[in-house]
């Protein structure tokens, strides 16, 4: 009889081992197959959302491109003030404005010696620091010509400095509030060039806020529909007019003068002639500029005094006044 050998207990156990091993390992590789599916998906979403997103972004984008495109190139500047013809506001007699249908306030550089009032014309940039020492020094000898009615002002808010005033666009904006005076107070409009002067802020600040600009402006005596004035201000209604004006004054379209090249700020024409701008700037030498461009008509007129006189035209002045 053969003997057969024991069976090993230990065997079994190692076998089952294994076989619970493997069983193991199958659990975990198919959790490993799940996980690397749903993190697949995952990912698929992930890129699926990132690429709608772009596109959103990516249509908005040239919703906004269009939108600037069709405000900067479709939509041209309006109607400037009415008081202003070609860009500036003629002021005569009592310091009034002059209507642009008068006749007078397209102003001519053939201006002869017949005529018996001067005229002076005025290209001003409200940040211009040239521009202020030039009112400074001959402001209130221009206020008493013309409120006499020896001389009238033709005055041309130009935006020359916008970029001078950290982003704020101070020249532009000073320039527009004063074309909403010229059209809803025009007879203030003197008074009020005035002031954004004797406010002057320095070239290269940030200049006046609207809020400020509008207390200047509407802190005049006597000034008319404050209310509308503040809106134009704040919307800044003239704005894009008065970059037009500008940018056709810099290419020569320069009314008033016979001039094809703008020399900058401040352009200053008595009868259409130039007046060349001396350092330092004083009243003496534009009084004897006025004189002489004035011719013998208008430096012999007698004014008549004006109909309610300030106390700083008494002596009624004239172009040859010394």
């Amino acid at each position: 009889m053969t003997n057969r050998p024991e069976p090993d207990p230990r065997a079994g156990a190692r076998a089952e081992a294994a076989r619970v091993r493997n069983e193991r390992r199958e659990a975990a590789r198919a959790r490993a197959q799940k996980a690397r599916a749903a993190q697949k998906r995952r990912q698929k979403g992930a890129r699926l959302g990132l690429q709608i997103g772009l596109g959103v972004v990516l249509v908005a984008a040239a919703a906004i491109v269009t939108l600037v495109l069709v405000n900067s190139v479709q939509q041209p500047a309006g109607p400037g003030p009415s008081s202003m013809s070609e860009g500036g506001i003629t002021i005569g007699r009592g310091l009034k404005a002059v209507a642009p249908d008068s006749g007078s306030a397209s102003p001519s550089p053939s201006s002869t010696a017949a005529d018996t009032t001067a005229r002076i014309t005025l290209y001003v940039d409200y940040l211009c620091p040239t521009c202020g020492a030039f009112e400074e020094a001959n402001g209130e000898y221009i206020e008493n010509l013309v409120e006499s009615g020896a001389a009238t002002v033709d005055i041309h808010p130009v935006a020359i400095l916008s970029n001078r005033s950290q982003g704020t666009k101070y020249s532009l904006r000073a320039a527009n509030a004063a074309a909403c005076v010229a059209e809803s107070s025009p007879d203030q409009f003197f008074a009020v060039n005035k002031a954004l002067f004797a406010e002057q802020p320095e070239e290269g600040t940030a200049g006046l806020s609207d809020a400020e600009l509008t207390k200047v402006v509407t802190g005049v005596d006597g000034i008319q529909d404050a209310g509308a004035i503040r809106s134009c201000i704040q919307d800044q209604t003239y704005a894009k007019w008065v970059d037009e004006r500008t940018s056709a004054v810099t290419d020569g379209d320069i009314p008033g003068s016979s001039l094809t090249t703008f020399p900058g700020t401040p352009l200053v024409l008595v009868n259409g002639q130039q007046y060349e701008l001396t350092q330092p700037i004083t009243n003496d030498d534009f009084r004897t500029f006025v004189l002489s461009a004035a011719g013998t008509g208008a430096a012999t007129a007698t004014p008549r005094p004006s109909a309610t006189p300030s106390p700083s035209a008494t002596s009624s002045p004239s172009p040859s006044a010394s």
